[in-house]
């Protein structure tokens, strides 16, 4: 795609797409989503599938073909940054002000990752219990969101860090990495996702996009599986050569 708007936008049709399926099938539809610039203007594009751009539209009985249902899903943080609520570093500040007020979903519907809890290792816990009580034991979210950092990271799955090799805990906390400790999804839950959609744009994840799509384990986003996995790309992300494609991309 040319530019992080249309990849936005895409994603978002995928989005609502994939919600219609799950509902249709399980009665809900579980995501998990990342934060950043191209995020933030995939969930304004999403709630723009709202009818009349609001909540007052949330009354039709069946959601159109190009609707999001939203009644039935519940959203939850794929990482977020020990930081105070309404901190512009919190993913959670620009989850909700992109969908609240524009969109159905009730702020309970939005499940905020407790990093302002004291004991940081029991907020994990009982933030994959809340997983759990949505999307089963063992939990399997219908969608994941990720990202790429030009590092190689993608969560808060940061190279070097002990959390990438967590295989017990569907949760866990990061070290300090700029400046401030995370909360994240780890691999085990990241992997069982019926679905992954990355969302990769901008010059600077090049060579990092590369690395993903051919699978390459010595960066943190490799270890990532491939299977029911989509890619969205701009032009900018694929320049020089071509890299290996991962079945179900989308540039």
């Amino acid at each position: 795609m040319n530019d992080p708007e249309a990849v936005a936008r895409e994603a978002a049709a995928i989005i609502a797409a994939e919600a219609r399926i799950a509902v249709a099938a399980r009665g809900k539809f579980a995501m998990a989503v990342s934060g950043g610039r191209t995020p933030w203007q995939m969930l304004r594009a999403l709630a723009s599938m709202t009818p009349m751009g609001g909540r007052a539209s949330s009354q039709a009985a069946q959601p159109a073909s190009s609707e999001v249902p939203w009644p039935s899903l519940h959203l939850f943080q794929v990482d977020e940054r020990v930081a105070p609520t309404g901190d512009p570093d919190r993913n959670l500040t620009h989850i909700q002000e992109c969908l609240l007020p524009h969109t159905p979903i009730s702020p309970q519907q939005i499940y905020a990752m407790p990093v302002g809890e004291t004991d940081l290792e029991q907020a994990a816990a009982d933030y994959a219990r809340k997983i759990e009580s949505i999307a089963g034991k063992p939990a399997v979210l219908d969608l994941v969101h990720l990202g790429l950092g030009a590092d190689g990271h993608t969560a808060s799955l940061v190279p070097g860090d002990p959390v990438l090799e967590v295989s017990d805990r569907d949760v866990a906390f990061t070290g300090v990495y700029q400046a401030r400790r995370r909360m994240t999804l780890t691999y085990p839950l990241l992997n069982r996702a019926r679905r992954i959609l990355w969302v990769v744009t901008g010059a600077e994840k090049a060579e990092m996009l590369a690395r993903l799509l051919d699978g390459d384990p010595s960066i943190p986003a490799g270890r990532i599986s491939h299977e029911n996995a989509l890619v969205l790309t701009d032009k900018d992300a694929l320049a020089g050569s071509r890299p290996k494609e991962m079945p179900g991309m989308k540039p």
